[in-house]
């Protein structure tokens, strides 16, 4: 008899489970704390748009990069590039509203991995994902002949130009 053998969930994506569960908490807390203009002690409103996070892996053994950007376009890298070095800053307005158009399209839901059934061809190559609050995640793999999502891609473009969310290394 032969016994089936057993699956081994890759790094990235416990990595990408892990950072979408942290996702999930921390926009909740935000809109948790949140409260109505106007009441006596109220915060800030938190502005209309959508959070997106960027997790980066070079290859199987490199670090998780991580860029967080908000939706006033404030954003926070933990290990840019790959250096160990983290940063914070904002998007100038024009990106700040391009990123929110891409993100609002509704051809993101056709990008998912899940949508796609995506799965990682190449070894060693840079792996971007994308995740989008409540549940969009879309994985793009610096891959020869692998067709990136185009929305997402200009996603990431947009993210990588922006900020210091280049490697380095």
């Amino acid at each position: 008899m032969v016994r089936p053998s057993s699956t081994r969930v890759p790094a990235l994506s416990a990595a990408v489970l892990l950072a979408t569960a942290l996702t999930g908490c921390s926009v909740l807390g935000r809109a948790e704390s949140a409260t109505t203009p106007g009441q006596p002690g109220s915060a800030t409103p938190t502005p209309a748009g959508k959070p997106v996070t960027l997790l980066q892996r070079l290859g199987a053994d490199g670090k998780v990069r991580t860029l967080e950007v908000d939706p006033a376009g404030r954003w926070q890298c933990r290990d840019c590039a790959g250096d160990g070095v983290d940063a914070t800053g904002a998007l100038n307005p024009e990106q700040t509203q391009r990123l929110q158009r891409m993100l609002a399209d509704p051809a993101l839901v056709r990008e998912t991995d899940e949508a796609r059934r995506y799965r990682q061809l190449c070894i060693g190559a840079l792996t971007s994902s994308l995740l989008i609050p409540p549940e969009l995640t879309i994985t793009i793999q610096d891959c020869p002949g692998e067709p990136a999502p185009p929305v997402a891609y200009d996603v990431l473009l947009l993210l990588t130009q922006a900020t210091p969310a280049e490697d380095k290394g």
